[in-house]
This record gives C-alpha cells, sequence and structure tokens, in this order.
C-alpha cells in the first residue's frame, strides 16, 4: 500500500477561557505521529468548531511544534489582498522552517463576502488574481504583476519564503474550475469527503483538463475525510459520509483509508466532530488502532 499521511484538523470549539487548549493537542499530535495539523477559514461563527484566521492560528501551532506539517483546510483567497496574502503566507514558511502548506479555495458565504466587501460573483477570478500575483512575490525580486485586482510594481516582498518557489499550493473543490485552477496554479489538489472513486474521477479530469500528463503526475492528491472514533460521541453531525460507517472499527477504518491509498490519494486530513475536550483521545485512538494497520 502508498504511503499516507494522516492528519487532523484543529476544527473543534475549543473554549476561549483556555486558549492554549488547541496548541497542546496540536503538540499532542506532533507526538503521536500525525504528519500535519489543518485549520480552516471562516470569518463569522459558523456554529461548527474553531473560527480563526488559520494563518494566525497555524503560527501559534508553529512555535510549540517542531515537525508537524501545517496546512490552511482552505483559506478563502478573495478575504485577504494579493500581497497580505503572500507576505502572511511567506512569515509562516519562515517561521515554521518551511512546514506550511497552503490549502486555497474560493470560499461560498455570501454573508461573508458582503462582510469584507468583496462580490462574491468576483470570488473566482480573485483567487486566480492573487495566487498568481504571490507565485510572483514568492519567486522574483523585484516583482511586476498585471492583473485584474493586482498591480505591482518593482515590488519586493517583505519577507522571502524559505521555501523555494512560495509554500506548497493546494487548490481545493470539485468543479473543473478548481481543477483548473489546481493546474494552473497549484502542487496539490485538495478535496472534501472523497471516497476512492471520487479520487479516481478527480484523477480522470484533470487528464482531461490538462495539456500536459505530467503536470498531472506532479500533483499530490489530498482530502479530507470525517471520523468519529467509537465511544465518542459526536457534538456535531457529520458533514459527509464517515470513514468507516456509522459504526467505525479500527479495520474499518484502516480499510477505508486503503481504499483511498490505493486509488491515489497521498494525504488525508482527519475532521473529527467531537467536543473539545475528546479531540485527544480520538488521536490516541486513531494513533493506537488505526496507524499500525497502515505501516
Amino acid at each position: 500500500m502508498p504511503l499516507l499521511r494522516l492528519g487532523v484538523s484543529l476544527q473543534p470549539r475549543w473554549p476561549i477561557e483556555d486558549g492554549t487548549a488547541v496548541l497542546r493537542a496540536a503538540s499532542n499530535a506532533e507526538q503521536l505521529g500525525f504528519d500535519h495539523v489543518a485549520v480552516g477559514n471562516r470569518l463569522l461563527d459558523s456554529g461548527f468548531g474553531l473560527d480563526t484566521d488559520p494563518l494566525v492560528l497555524l503560527s501559534a501551532v508553529a512555535g510549540v511544534t517542531t515537525r508537524l506539517r501545517l496546512l490552511t483546510s482552505v483559506l478563502v483567497a478573495p478575504y485577504y489582498p494579493a500581497l497580505v496574502l503572500a507576505n502572511q503566507a511567506a512569515t509562516l514558511d519562515v517561521v515554521s522552517g518551511g512546514r506550511l502548506f497552503l490549502g486555497i479555495g474560493t470560499g461560498w458565504n455570501p454573508d461573508e463576502f458582503e462582510a469584507v466587501g468583496v462580490p462574491s460573483r468576483e470570488r473566482g477570478a480573485r483567487t486566480d488574481d492573487h495566487l498568481a500575483a504571490a507565485k510572483a512575490l514568492w519567486t522574483t525580486r523585484p516583482a511586476d504583476f498585471e492583473g485584474p485586482f493586482t498591480r505591482l510594481r518593482a515590488a519586493h516582498l517583505g519577507v522571502p519564503p524559505v521555501t523555494h518557489g512560495g509554500p506548497p499550493v493546494w487548490v481545493g473543490g470539485h468543479s473543473d474550475a478548481a481543477l483548473r485552477r489546481a493546474l494552473r496554479f497549484g502542487d496539490g489538489w485538495y478535496g472534501t469527503g472523497a471516497d476512492a472513486a471520487d479520487i479516481a474521477d478527480v484523477q480522470r479530469r484533470l487528464r482531461e483538463l490538462a495539456t500536459d500528463d505530467e503536470r498531472v503526475e506532479r500533483l499530490t492528491l489530498a482530502s479530507a475525510a470525517f471520523l468519529t472514533p467509537p465511544g465518542i460521541p459526536a457534538a456535531v453531525p457529520s458533514p459527509g459520509e464517515p470513514l468507516g460507517g456509522v459504526s467505525p472499527t479500527a479495520t474499518r477504518v484502516a480499510d477505508a483509508l486503503g481504499e483511498l491509498s490505493e486509488a491515489g490519494l497521498t494525504v488525508c486530513t482527519l475532521w473529527l466532530p467531537v467536543a473539545a475536550e475528546h479531540v485527544e483521545k480520538a488521536m490516541e485512538w486513531i494513533a493506537s488502532e488505526v496507524m499500525p494497520q497502515l505501516a
């Protein structure tokens, strides 16, 4: 079985009165052998979990870990001016020693787009503009760029990234537009709740959309998956079909992950719809019962 790198989402609603709880969980994830932790991007209260700025929170996680990779899952590119996005991502890339993976999406929430003053109808075009400008700033000093929303003239980014070419960009989404964006700008594709058939379909569609098969082969295929370990109550409904079904066992979960791996997935983020006080118990179950079956 090809190697499958497992991570965990830091999405539960952590207690505000103990702001370091999420950092302890991230540190524990590193000790348990997880590949990465992931943080989503919400500006308004979703009622679904931790609604923080992913680059800010992952900067704090970088300070309490040494090996753990850091994934934005996903950052909504249109919310950030291109120069701000490029500089913040490069800053985190530097302070983490090159551990950032920049999961990018176009967003969907009309209330948030209205609140930041960005027309939601422009979200695709702005994402393309911001990614192209960020790539220019990460790779060229000084950088010139002319796009529909960003103009740069002999710009020197405040801090150049430590990763050559900038942090890897994983483009989220299942639409053809998202897949084209991944081929144009991405180092990887990032899905949500994808099963083995979905992964195979994404690979087929990428090959159909690509002008170069080698470009497809270079893309990392990653996805979030949902899991509520046995004996741990769910705090919110699973957003999609859970790994191992509604009554998962370690073997069922490992088999499901194995199918994803065989289909071509190389990175899987486990989204745990459990209360904050159960997150570490859930991670420990995964590390002790599921991971050994994937070795």
